[in-house]
């Protein structure tokens, strides 16, 4: 459920109409409803209501890395799963606790593994033998112990988009599972690290439970050969990748779905389970509010709605052929079939083809649905463009979370050397 409804004939975020916002901070816009977020945090929670211990909550921050989305993740007990040092940087920003932060990412440099080390973090997830030297060589420098985890790749195909499954064997993220439990031993003698436990992320948007319990049951079998041989396990981090409808009518697996399979695998398990969930907390809590510059009709063929918004603001349509509900702002009860594409210079830039959706003109508002997760986050400024603006609604108040920066600001910071003039 969500907090984007049609009330007296025009589509609300909460209690805020969308063509107020649009009037007061242009087009296009994403628009975050702060009811939504905190809903759904719950919602996650109360799914893993059956488990054994409290599980550790971690938003996965590169989903919505907005600080005022990570400050209500906060304030609702989250911790975060960060991928780099900017990551890192923008949790503890937005008030969460050095201890409630992850370090998860297959590249972490030297300068960011020293980061998390100064900063104090919970835990780090490490996806090689190589990185595990390097973070032990840092904190047995410093006089530290970091505290990790294994990350290990089950060679489980998720059932998604093929560039955001990663925990097949041919995929870059974790360790291979056959050599899972001896490299782990090795890196429990090192002095500088702690290692606690396993982790193990296998894709995004999963849409099938199946393929989760698959490569739980793996890691579950890990933990018993490590304990088996002397090693020590006290937390498991089970990653996110819960998919959310992006269709209406679209149905995908519950919290309580989810939950209720994580507590009968992990069953007898007696760690700490650990969650990293993303879009399913912030994908429907979101809206991309776009106006139409015109409608481009060819004779007899599909007419284009040419939209404000463009690949550089949403990108996902562009890179995985995805699918976001499109709606009219003030729907008329009329309907047709078109193109629904953005501006820029690519036939890329293209949102949707032969899609039946409200009918619209020229100067119409329209919002593309369940963009709360990898939207912004995601935006680049190309053909010169700049970035979306961001809003968070919170009942009938609004307010900006991220200013639109302007193609001149970009501009501004960029440089001709002399020797060019």
């Amino acid at each position: 459920m969500d907090y984007f409804q049609i009330k007296n004939g025009e589509l609300h975020a909460e209690d805020v109409p969308l063509s107020r916002i649009a009037e007061e901070f242009g087009t296009p816009v994403y628009i975050y409803s702060r009811a939504t977020l905190e809903r759904h945090t719950r919602v996650f929670r109360e799914g893993l209501a059956g488990l054994e211990k409290k599980p550790h909550l971690a938003f996965a921050v590169k989903s919505n890395p907005n600080l005022a989305v990570l400050r209500v993740m906060a304030r609702e007990g989250f911790g975060a799963d960060v991928v780099s040092g900017g990551e890192l940087a923008r949790a503890l920003a937005a008030g969460m606790k050095p201890e409630d932060i992850v370090f998860s990412g297959v590249g972490k440099t030297w300068a960011e593994l020293e980061l998390g080390l100064e900063k104090g973090i919970g835990q780090f997830n490490i996806e090689s033998e190589e990185e595990g030297l390097e973070l032990a060589e840092l904190a047995a420098e410093r006089g530290q112990t970091a505290r990790c985890a294994l990350r290990v790749n089950p060679d489980i195909d998720a059932g998604t988009h093929e560039k955001i499954s990663t925990g097949k064997a041919d995929n870059k993220f974790g360790v291979p599972i056959d050599m899972a439990v001896a490299m782990y031993l090795r890196l429990a003698k090192l002095p500088g690290l702690e290692m606690r436990g396993l982790a193990v992320h296998i894709g995004s948007q999963l849409s099938d439970l199946r393929p989760l319990e698959l490569a739980f049951e793996k890691i579950g079998a890990l933990v018993q050969q490590i304990r088996g041989a002397g090693g020590s396990v006290t937390h498991v981090d089970l990653g996110g990748g819960l998919g959310v409808p992006y269709r209406a009518g679209e149905v995908m697996p519950s919290p309580a779905d989810y939950g209720s399979m994580v507590a009968r695998v992990t069953r007898g398990w007696d760690v700490t389970l650990m969650f990293e969930p993303g879009r399913v907390i912030a994908g429907n809590a979101g809206v991309l509010l776009t106006r139409v510059v015109r409608v481009k009709r060819n004779g007899n063929r599909v007419p284009f709605v040419i939209v404000d918004a463009a690949m550089n603001d949403l990108a996902r349509p562009a890179l995985y052929g995805s699918w976001h509900d499109f709606d009219a702002v003030r729907p008329s009860g009329q309907r047709m079939v078109a193109n629904i594409v953005g501006p820029i210079c690519e036939t890329g830039d293209t949102f949707a083809m032969d899609r039946a959706t409200d009918a619209l003109e020229r100067g119409d508002l329209a919002v593309f649905r369940t963009a709360g997760a990898y939207g912004a986050t995601m935006a680049s400024s190309y053909n010169s463009r700049g970035f979306v603006a961001e809003v968070m609604v919170d009942g009938d108040k609004v307010a900006s979370v991220a200013d639109r920066i302007l193609p001149a600001e970009i501009t501004a910071a960029e440089r001709v050397p002399d020797w060019l003039d």
